[in-house]
């Protein structure tokens, strides 16, 4: 079976959203297939310690979030959710629906889960019988599906082309020794903005306050403040 999924939430910007999706098996194969496709980087050793997990518990734990750019193949069924429950400011309800193996005439964007995808893909290469994973996928269209700013702090950050404003006022703004400068850059896709100043020591969060006052302590040399990037530009 699938399950039809619809989640109730309030942003960091206090708006109420729904946003609903579906869950799956999903095949795990590697990116040159084009099937999903990745937008981050990943690093070894938080593979390393999935890989283990999935070794000792052959049960895939959590959902891969992925993105698809087409109407949902799905519709809800009538009636109550079979699940209804609330965690963390967060409503989930789940339908079952019984269908035969579905395909999506459009790649799969990972939003959320590189390192647990390219586990998968690893642990099938070790496992031939575990061929597929756990997602939950989401319409590209889909209402209630928004992108909020991932923040960066940074341990080390050198000279940076910019303009010194009074607080962040769009694109990426660098909070460091109590003062914001707007970096000057014709990309308008804030991480990769970042990326090219080579930063050292990042570390993320989704609170701009937050950051500010990291950097404040002394635990930070520098915040990097940036806009909410668009589901078309990802």
């Amino acid at each position: 079976a699938y399950w039809w999924l619809e989640q109730d939430y309030v942003g960091p910007d206090g708006v109420a959203r729904s946003r609903p999706g579906f869950v799956a098996a999903l095949r795990a194969q590697p990116y040159e297939d084009k099937v999903v496709l990745p937008h981050e980087r990943t690093h070894s050793g938080p593979k390393e310690g999935r890989l283990r997990l999935l070794r000792a518990t052959r049960t895939q734990l959590e959902p891969i979030f992925l993105l698809y750019d087409d109407e949902p193949p799905l519709d809800r069924p009538p009636g109550a959710p079979a699940l209804d429950v609330e965690e963390s400011g967060v409503r989930t309800r789940l339908w079952q629906v019984d269908a035969g193996e579905l395909t999506l005439d459009t790649p799969l964007l990972i939003a959320d889960g590189h390192h647990r995808y390219e586990t998968a893909v690893a642990y099938r290469a070790e496992h031939p019988e575990a061929t597929h994973t756990f997602a939950v996928l989401v319409s590209a269209r889909a209402p209630g599906l928004e992108i909020f700013p991932t923040h960066r702090l940074v341990e080390k950050i050198g000279d940076v082309p910019g303009d010194e404003v009074a607080a962040p006022n769009g694109g990426v703004t660098l909070y460091r020794d109590g003062r914001y400068l707007r970096i000057r850059s014709d990309d308008d896709f804030g991480p990769r903005v970042v990326e090219s100043l080579n930063p050292v020591g990042v570390t993320y969060t989704p609170s701009a306050s937050d950051a500010v006052a990291t950097v404040d302590r002394g635990e930070a040399a520098a915040a990097f403040l940036l806009e909410p990037v668009t589901v078309e530009q990802v």
